[in-house]
C-alpha cells in the first residue's frame, strides 16, 4: 500500500445476493401497495468490515460499532439496518474505476447516507478525500489533513495509506508519514469531530516507528484499525523492512489500541511473514474483516509499481492471531485471491466497508492497462467490488471492469 509518484518504492457479474434481490423485487412489485416499494428504502451506505450478501457483520477493521460502521454514532443503527434488510431496494450499479483520479490505498467510511473515501497523497494534498452518495459517482473533497505534525518532514509525496476509526463522537485518522529525525516512514494519528475532517495531529512524536533497538525495522507503514467482536480495537501495520536501508523481509503486525484509539497498549504481535512465490519480496497493506467467527486478514504483496501486485488472505483465530495463509490453487502453484485481470492491473491497497444493507465491499486501487506504473504515465484509480463468504472462504469477483450490478 505504500508508494507514491515520488517514492522508490466485463460485463456485469451477478452474485447470489443479487439474484435474491431481483426475485424479491418482483414479489414486491406485485404485492399490495401497503407493502411499500423500493422508493421507500434508504440509500446505500458503507461501513467497515462485516459480512457480504446481507449477512450479519461480526466486526469491522475501522469502526467501534459491532454491527454497522455508521459514523453518525446512532445507537439505533443496527435496528434500522434490520428493518432495511426487509425492504427491497434497487441493486447498486457501478463501473470501475469508480474514481478515475490517482487515488491509491482508498479507505471508505460511511457517514449516514453518504460515503467518504480517503487516499494516499496526490494532487498537492496530504490525505486526499472524495465523497459519494451512491458508491457509483465520486466528487473530489478537501485535504483531510491540511497540516503535518512538527516532527514530520514537510516533503510532499510521503503521506500514505490513511484509515479512520470512529470512537464515539470522535474520529481518529491513522496515516504514514516521514519522521524527520530518523529519516524513516512512521505511523501517526490525528483526530477530528467531523468524519471528513479536517483532522489535527498534535503529537510530538510518531505513534509507531520501529526504527531502534530490537525493533529496528526501518520504519512502520500502512496502518489499518480493526474492532473485534468484543469491541476491542486493534491497529494492524507493516514493518518497512524491505526499504533500501534494511533490505530484509517485511512483516505484518497487530497491537491493541486504547478505548479512544489514540494510543497503543500491550505488545505487538507478528501476524504474517513473506513465504509465497507470488508475493515477491514484499507483503504489506494489512486489513481485516470478520464473518461467522473467522477473522480474515487480507494483504497486498509484490511490487506496487507494476502488474504483479496482488491481494492474498489468511484466516486468523483472533484479531491478534494466530493466522494461517490460505493457498489459492490456480493450477500453477499458490496464487493470490485477487490479481490483474482485464484492464485492471496490479490491484491492491484493499480495505473493507459495509453498506446499510450489511453487504460488505472491498475498496482497492489498480492501474489501468496498458499503463502499469507511474513511469509509464499510469495512475492508481479507486475501485470497489462486493465480497461474500461461503463455506469459510471469501467469494469475490474483483477486479471487475465496466458496468457491474450488485
Amino acid at each position: 500500500m505504500s508508494g507514491s509518484p515520488t517514492h522508490d518504492r466485463s460485463m456485469p457479474h451477478r452474485t447470489a445476493a443479487t439474484l435474491v434481490a431481483v426475485t424479491l423485487a418482483i414479489a414486491v412489485a406485485i404485492a399490495p401497495a401497503a407493502c411499500g416499494s423500493s422508493d421507500d428504502a434508504p440509500p446505500p451506505a458503507a461501513s467497515d468490515g462485516g459480512a457480504g450478501g446481507g449477512g450479519s457483520v461480526d466486526a469491522h477493521h475501522d469502526s467501534v460499532f459491532p454491527l454497522d460502521h455508521d459514523a453518525s454514532g446512532d445507537g439505533d443503527t443496527a435496528a434500522s439496518n434490520d428493518a432495511a434488510a426487509d425492504v427491497v431496494v434497487d441493486p447498486i450499479r457501478y463501473s470501475n474505476p469508480v474514481y478515475a483520479a490517482d487515488f491509491p490505498d482508498p479507505f471508505v467510511l460511511r457517514t449516514g447516507d453518504a460515503y467518504i473515501a480517503f487516499a494516499t497523497n496526490a494532487d498537492g494534498s496530504n490525505i486526499q478525500t472524495a465523497r459519494s452518495s451512491n458508491l457509483a459517482t465520486w466528487v473530489k473533497g478537501a485535504d483531510a489533513l491540511p497540516a503535518l505534525p512538527p516532527w514530520a518532514a514537510k516533503s510532499k509525496g510521503l503521506t500514505w495509506a490513511p484509515s479512520v476509526l470512529a470512537r464515539g463522537a470522535s474520529f481518529v485518522l491513522y496515516y504514514t508519514t516521514r519522521d524527520a529525525a530518523s529519516g524513516f516512514q512512521c505511523i501517526s494519528r490525528a483526530t477530528s469531530t467531523a468524519p471528513q475532517g479536517p483532522y489535527v495531529d498534535t503529537s510530538l512524536q510518531p505513534l509507531l516507528c520501529q526504527v531502534a533497538g530490537a525493533d529496528a525495522f526501518c520504519g512502520s507503514i500502512d496502518p489499518s484499525p480493526f474492532v473485534d467482536a468484543t469491541g476491542q480495537a486493534y491497529l494492524l501495520w507493516k514493518s518497512d523492512e524491505n526499504s533500501s536501508a534494511c533490505r530484509t523481509a517485511p512483516r505484518l503486525f497487530a497491537q491493541a489500541l486504547t478505548d479512544d484509539g489514540v494510543s497503543l497498549v500491550g505488545s505487538p504481535v507478528v501476524l504474517l511473514t513473506r513465504d509465497q512465490s507470488w508475493e515477491g519480496e514484499i507483503i504489506e497493506g494489512p486489513s481485516m474483516v470478520a464473518h461467522d467467527g473467522i477473522y480474515y486478514l487480507f494483504y497486498s504483496a509484490n511490487w506496487y509499481n507494476g502488474p504483479d501486485y496482488a491481494i492474498g488472505y489468511a484466516k486468523c483465530t483472533t484479531a491478534s492471531g494466530p493466522c494461517t495463509k490460505v493457498t489459492v490453487d490456480r493450477g500453477a502453484g499458490s496464487a493470490p485471491i485477487v490479481r490483474s485481470a482485464g484492464t485492471a492491473l496490479g490491484p491492491g491497497g484493499q480495505e473493507f466497508f459495509t453498506d446499510t444493507r450489511n453487504r460488505t465491499w472491498m475498496s482497492y486501487h489498480a492501474w489501468t492497462s496498458p499503463l502499469s506504473s507511474y513511469a509509464s504515465g499510469g495512475l492508481r484509480s479507486m475501485r470497489i467490488d462486493p465480497i461474500d463468504f461461503a463455506n469459510g472462504a471469501p467469494v469475490l469477483s474483483a477486479p471487475t471492469t465496466g458496468p457491474t450490478m450488485y
